[in-house]
């Protein structure tokens, strides 16, 4: 059974690999005060083009997620996000579980939309007897979204002055970021993200660590007390340079974007094949992930050979599935895919 049916079913680059082998008996300080840590806080402020931004390693998406909301509300506050968002539908109420109540937004492509965030702020601002409802304190989006689509520039700069008019904080859940970065229609760099939102991570464990993710804090104050709230949470490594290793070797001569173009471009030979046999897309598709549109016996004609996820359903007789393409998809794997796919 050859996998498409998500992004990290691999275990890291083999350059990470080395670098961890090669520095496996050495000792170094802890909770991420070595040296390796260092020069990848050092390389990913150089690509983001800003020294004043705090930047830490948290293991997983996730933990991420949740480390970084209670680090950035009040009690009395919750989160928007879309109604298809991550921390939504797939972290089993991690962010319920500290303390901030979730506030979902309809969303026909995986995104939000300032429009959408501001008359939900306005309601609550206009009404006085509202301080008995939870307080809107911050947007989280994905990009690219569970969808696999992309936020434009405009959209950034929109849902931030939004957040600045009704003293929210934006949040970019980046567990996929690099795919969105490389992608073809992307016009949103590593300098738009910092400057546009208050907090975002960039995702290694999707694309080529072993785990890891590295938040990038814009906001003063959510820089403080940062480390202490990752203590508190259980999220400060003893060993933290694995973690600073790792982002060491994926920015230091920038392998990280390298390798998320590998995986693009092989998602991009799967979605020309679809495409050359009439197949359609759920969604618009320029990253790693792809959603066709099936009918259960194509569905079926693939499942002999590949795991794909059963996403939603279309309708009666097609549900949309996903294909994704990772930093280590054999060529090999998806050459055989496209066969399979000319033969439905």
């Amino acid at each position: 059974m050859i996998l498409f049916d998500n992004d990290y079913t691999e275990g890291a680059h083999e350059q990470i690999l080395e670098r961890l082998i090669q520095t496996n008996r050495e000792q170094a300080p802890g909770y991420g005060l070595d040296s390796y840590t260092k020069n990848a806080k050092k390389y990913i402020k150089k690509a983001l083009d800003r020294e004043d931004v705090d930047i830490h390693f948290i293991s997983s998406g996730t933990q991420t997620n949740l480390i970084v909301i209670a680090a950035s509300l009040r009690p009395y506050q919750g989160v928007i996000t879309a109604d298809s968002g991550h921390i939504l539908n797939l972290e089993a109420g991690a962010i319920e579980a500290v303390g901030h109540k979730l506030l979902p937004l309809p969303s026909a492509d995986g995104k939000i939309y300032a429009e959408d965030v501001q008359q939900l702020a306005e309601s609550y601002e206009r009404n006085p007897a509202n301080f008995h409802k939870v307080q809107p304190g911050m947007v989280y989006l994905s990009n690219p979204t569970e969808t696999g689509t992309l936020y434009s520039k405009e959209e950034l700069k929109a849902l931030k002055t939004v957040c600045e008019d009704y003293d929210m904080k934006l949040f970019i859940d980046g567990a996929r970021l690099g795919y969105g970065l490389v992608a073809e229609t992307n016009e949103v760099t590593l300098q738009d993200l910092t400057n546009l939102s208050d907090v975002f991570y960039i995702g290694g464990t999707k694309i080529g660590a072993l785990f890891g993710e590295a938040v990038v804090i814009n906001n003063k104050e959510i820089q403080r007390g940062f480390k202490t709230v990752m203590k508190q949470k259980g999220a400060l490594l003893a060993k933290g340079r694995a973690l600073g290793i790792q982002f060491e070797v994926l920015f230091e001569e920038g392998l990280y974007f390298e390798i998320s173009k590998y995986a693009v471009a092989q998602a991009m030979r799967i979605k020309e094949a679809l495409f050359d046999q009439g197949i359609q897309l759920k969604y618009e598709a320029y990253t790693n992930q792809l959603f066709p549109i099936l009918n259960e016996d194509q569905i079926k004609q693939l499942q002999e050979k590949y795991s794909l996820l059963l996403f939603e359903e279309e309708d009666e007789t097609n549900s949309v599935v996903r294909i994704c393409t990772s930093w280590a998809t054999a060529s090999g794997n998806v050459d055989a895919l496209i066969q399979d796919i000319n033969k439905l």
